[in-house]
């Protein structure tokens, strides 16, 4: 009873799960460097994440 359409359905159902895991962790990273490094009283931490900002058109004023 092996259906290869329910394992060529599983198998894409995972490699999904997969990808997002990756791509949501990325994503934290990213918001944490723009806008929680940016808020650093570390001057140089601040000032490179404010040129980043600056430099990918991101409001930071």
């Amino acid at each position: 009873m092996n259906n290869p359409h329910s394992r060529t359905t599983a198998a894409s159902s995972q490699s999904v799960a997969a990808r997002a895991i990756p791509i949501t962790l990325a994503a934290l990273l990213g918001i944490f460097v723009v806008g929680g490094v940016g808020f650093s009283q570390i001057g140089p931490m601040h000032n490179a994440t404010h040129d980043v900002r600056h430099a990918a058109a991101f409001p930071c004023h």
